[in-house]
């Protein structure tokens, strides 16, 4: 048996920064790695997902080139090998980099395989057992299949077998109206493929405020996307060489044939079959790891970080889980992960930046609250950029004067949203925004101005 100081499961955005980092304490780590290095991000998320959408927005643009005075001759048309050979050298990079890096470093023990726990300290990697008195899981999660009749009977594709696709699908079917569907809808539609996407809420992407669900939906559907609500997907079925799902819905036809199925209806952690039993690890209904504000188990000695833990799905969630395992164990740092504010983007075309609380929460808060809107429409440098879709909001305690969410549907949306996040980790109030002289011509040279409209909530 391989004894270590430390046993790092999963090299997703947490377990190489964290590697390097006891590494460089003089630590002896040991990471283990039983498929992709680099995990979701790297591989089937962040990086390839948004090199594809960057090509779909160039074919998007370039179809619009009149609007702008420009003449391209000829018919715009997507080479879809080529676009994926392009996400392919872009993730490649990443990918290749994380284990080269891993190689060169001191202290620092790569293995390559199915990490099952034997005990609390004893982790076995195929023939190997190796021990450690602490040990940090950052396995991640997958595509959750959805107990569909007719399922079973059907080719289907997750977000992750998307990374594969070479050409384009004639009409590609989404069940799910949230954030992956809805990257993959709008790429696709501007890649040139029959797009539908099929939710069974009222509404997309439900954890977001109604005019933020609509402006979304109404993007989409200016772009050709067709949108099915309140949907119960009851069945899918051949038909013939694609694919019909039936459909449970308000309106519209009860069956909906296309060519390819994308299921995108959410996420499970990768925890089913680390043998966390025999560890004494508790786990929650949904399969995520029990941790504490700073991420330990109820098992001294074992860390949950990333998606794996249930504390956030995204890749910043994650690296953030290092930093504050990492603060606290080698800093002296006491950070807690509820001390971080919630902020995410939705990368469609233009995108939405969000953190903090809804509108919604707002509201069932009972807080005294100012609110401020402006549409996009309404900006100068989104006029002169020809994308006025979408709008930003602003919530305001009336009392404190600091910012309690924001939403910015809308160019550069994802980008300019930081300018607030800074605001509010600084817990100073709106008026630091307000009162700053920010450059024109940009659309963030508008948020002052949305702040001096404030209004009541009604």
């Amino acid at each position: 048996m391989e004894s270590f100081d430390v046993i790092i499961i999963g090299t997703g955005q947490a377990g190489p920064s964290l590697a390097a980092r006891l590494a460089s304490e003089g630590k002896q780590v040991a990471i283990i790695e039983r498929k992709l290095f680099g995990g979701t991000c790297v591989n089937t998320g962040c990086i390839p997902t948004k090199t594809l959408i960057a090509s779909a927005r160039v074919a998007y643009v370039a179809r619009r080139a009149d609007e702008y005075g420009i003449q391209i001759p000829g018919p715009v048309t997507v080479d879809m090998k080529k676009v994926k050979a392009r996400k392919d050298s872009v993730a490649g990079v990443h990918n290749d980099r994380i284990p080269q890096w891993m190689l060169r470093m001191e202290n620092l023990t790569p293995y390559k395989g199915h990490a099952r726990f034997e005990s609390a300290h004893v982790i076995q990697v195929g023939e190997e057992k190796l021990q450690a008195e602490n040990i940090f899981i950052n396995v991640g999660g997958r595509a959750f299949i959805p107990s569909m009749p007719g399922l079973d009977d059907v080719q289907f594709w997750t977000n992750s077998d998307m990374m594969a696709v070479d050409f384009l699908p004639d009409h590609l079917i989404i069940v799910g109206g949230s954030y992956i569907g809805l990257e993959f809808a709008q790429m696709y539609r501007r890649f040139g493929s029959k797009v539908t996407i099929v939710e069974r809420s009222p509404r997309l992407i439900g954890r977001e405020d109604q005019d933020v669900s609509d402006g979304i939906r109404e993007i989409l559907e200016n772009e050709g996307v067709s949108i099915r609500l309140n949907s119960e997907c009851i069945t899918a079925r051949k038909n013939g060489t694609g694919v019909t799902v039936g459909l449970d819905c308000d309106s519209g036809d009860k069956d909906l044939s296309g060519s390819h199925l994308l299921l995108a209806v959410g996420r499970i952690p990768n925890t089913h079959d680390l043998g966390l039993e025999k560890a004494g690890v508790e786990t929650d209904e949904r399969g995520y790891i029990k941790v504490d504000d700073q991420l330990q188990t109820n098992i001294k000695g074992i860390w949950a970080l990333g998606d794996c833990n249930g504390k956030g799905a995204f890749t910043h969630t994650a690296y953030n889980d290092f930093e504050v395992v990492a603060a606290n164990l080698l800093e002296k740092n006491p950070r807690r992960i509820s001390d971080r504010i919630l902020a995410y983007a939705l990368y469609i075309d233009p995108p939405l930046g969000r953190v903090g609380m809804t509108e919604n929460q707002v509201r069932e808060s009972g807080r005294k609250t100012l609110i401020g809107k402006r549409l996009m429409s309404q900006i100068g440098r989104a006029r002169e950029r020809g994308e006025t879709s979408g709008f930003m909001k602003i919530l305001i305690d009336a009392d404190s004067r600091e910012i309690l969410g924001a939403a910015i549907l809308g160019i550069g949306g994802d980008e300019i949203i930081h300018s607030i996040i800074d605001i509010m980790y600084a817990r100073k109030p709106y008026t630091v925004i307000q009162q700053a002289m920010h450059i024109h011509p940009t659309v963030s040279e508008l948020i002052p101005t949305m702040l001096g409209e404030l209004k009541p909530f009604e």
